[in-house]
């Protein structure tokens, strides 16, 4: 058996883990790192993505600190026209291997075991020949799989799905060219999330009309508006201001659906059917005219989650439904990011990297390293690294705000984790708000108003959780 020494040991090369290595490379020139991870290729669950997945948010706050994901530019057609790109999932594959390739090997200080399960107690076991590998650690292991990633091609099914119906993960849609004579005559896309809605996306701009497509959606979602995360000052009265009123909406909501309602008022959230009140938020992100789109697709079954796939119909939990002829059923039903109950981020010998600002996994996986090499005392860490616990339904989502703001708060009275957050390429408005001139008086006066609105907020949202 081999014995290797390293300072840290990363179980798991995605995003998050990634984010982590890089950060903690640069803060401490002569920390070794060694990176076990199950995939082939670095970059998590975007291995095992569908095909014409891509980020919703900007990719300018994706990503490591060290490498720009893509060349900052503003698209200039389609559904996300205006906006800032938003890189593909090939792009994303590609641009964490070069983050290894190019940022993380060349260090030398770097030891990447790829095809490799870690068992704990140090022992490492390749997934192609079983040889072990026995990895003594001189300073912590970090899991950055915690908060685990589920996609349609690898998750387990939680209903039933009887001999002869038709089913596939996204992944599959763009070959279904290969086999023209049995194309599917009708398309019932299952799940509510953002794999769903891409899907729908996707069938429409590859040519089927509305009518072909079902909806099975239990619960209606909010979504952020994207053109309130633009970074840049082009983007000001939009970013800051979007950011501004949901400072405001924070402050002054009476319950969970109060917030919501006001902060569509604002335009900074959006829903796809006004005449139901969404009880579901996962921090997806939307443009207006990805919504515009969505809304054609009147068949919407709203009878609950799937409990079984038959041939000629489909069990619900609130009912049943005749399926047409033909039909391929599209199984998004994956969670992606598990709902887990937030841990201490810092635990003797142990990092768990969470979201410690939302939406930004690479941000807080980033920030998390930073306070690793800069911030001595295992109390004084996660006084600064207090985890987001993620929201499922709307109830949830003020607490989620208040850790939010909580955190951010602290850091802002932390001079050089400050400075770190402005200078980092993760963070995409602490420039935009830095850049703001004297002249520029109606900018100046909305920044004014932040800080009153956050404390109000705070004050509000720890009624409202009681």
């Amino acid at each position: 058996m081999e014995t290797i020494e390293t300072d840290y040991l990363l179980i798991g090369a995605g995003a998050m883990g990634l984010a982590f290595a890089d950060t903690l490379l640069t803060e401490l020139p002569d920390a070794r790192l060694t990176i076990v991870d199950r995939h082939g290729k670095p970059g998590g669950h975007w291995n095992d993505a569908y095909p014409f997945v891509a980020l919703h948010q900007p990719s300018t706050f994706y990503g490591v600190a060290s490498l720009p994901l893509g060349a900052g530019r503003i698209d200039t057609h389609g559904l996300n026209q205006g906006f800032h790109e938003l890189a593909s999932g090939p792009e994303v594959s590609g641009y964490f291997d070069a983050v290894m390739r190019r940022q993380l090997l060349p260090t030398g200080r770097v030891r990447y075991l790829p095809m490799s399960d870690y068992r704990g107690g140090g022992r490492i076991v390749s997934l192609l020949s079983g040889r072990e590998t026995q990895v003594n650690i001189a300073r912590k292991t970090i899991d950055s799989t915690y908060l685990a990633t589920s996609v349609p091609a690898t998750h387990t099914r939680k209903f039933a799905v009887a001999e002869g119906v038709r089913i596939m993960p996204p992944n599959g849609l763009p070959d279904l060219w290969r086999a023209p004579d049995s194309m599917p005559r009708h398309f019932t896309v299952l799940g509510a999330g953002k794999t769903a809605m891409d899907t729908i996306l996707w069938l429409l701009g590859a040519g089927a009309t509305p009518d072909m497509i079902s909806w099975v959606a239990p619960r209606a979602s909010w979504f952020f508006n994207r053109r309130c995360v633009q970074p840049g000052r082009e983007f000001f009265e939009d970013s800051v201001g979007g950011q501004l009123g949901l400072m405001q909406a924070l402050a002054t909501a009476t319950d969970a659906e109060d917030l919501f309602l006001r902060l569509e008022a604002c335009g900074f959230m959006l829903r796809i059917d006004r005449s139901i009140m969404p009880g579901m938020f996962h921090y997806a992100i939307a443009a207006e005219a990805e919504i515009a789109i969505l809304q054609r697709i009147t068949d919407v079954i709203r009878l609950g989650r799937v409990l079984a796939l038959e041939e000629d119909r489909m069990v619900l939990a609130q009912g049943e439904r005749a399926t047409p002829p033909g039909t391929l059923f599209i199984d998004c039903t994956a969670s992606a990011v598990e709902r887990r109950p937030p841990v201490p981020v810092f635990q003797p010998g142990l990092i768990v990297p969470q979201m410690v600002r939302v939406p930004q996994p690479a941000f807080s996986a980033a920030l998390i390293a930073w306070v690793e090499a800069n911030v001595e005392g295992e109390a004084a860490q996660n006084a600064l690294t207090m985890a987001v616990p993620l929201p499922d339904s709307i109830a949830d989502y003020p607490r989620a705000s208040l850790v939010n703001l909580f955190n951010q708060g602290l850091w802002g009275q932390h001079k050089p984790l400050s400075q770190w957050i402005h200078d980092c390429r993760l963070d995409g408005f602490s420039k935009t708000i830095s850049a703001v001139r004297p002249e520029e008086t109606a900018r100046i006066a909305m920044l004014q108003q932040f800080r009153p609105a956050a404390m109000a907020a705070m004050a509000n949202l720890q009624r409202m959780i009681g």
